[in-house]
């Protein structure tokens, strides 16, 4: 196998990682209670799926 003659310089290593960084994630609207929430996923803020509750939220007073 052969080996690098010379080591990379940092420039060349951070262009080649440039696209390595996290994506933001994709957020849909909660059609109950209107925040933000993944899709296909329950609202973690009123418990609501496709239109029913699936799981239980205790309200914050």
């Amino acid at each position: 196998m052969p080996n690098p003659k010379r080591r990379h310089s940092r420039a060349r290593r951070n262009r080649r990682r440039a696209h390595d960084h996290l994506a933001k994630q994709g957020l849909a609207e909660c059609p109950n209670c209107h925040e933000a929430k993944l899709p296909h996923q329950a609202c973690p803020r009123c418990g609501n799926y496709r239109g029913r509750e699936v799981i239980l939220v205790e309200e914050a007073s």
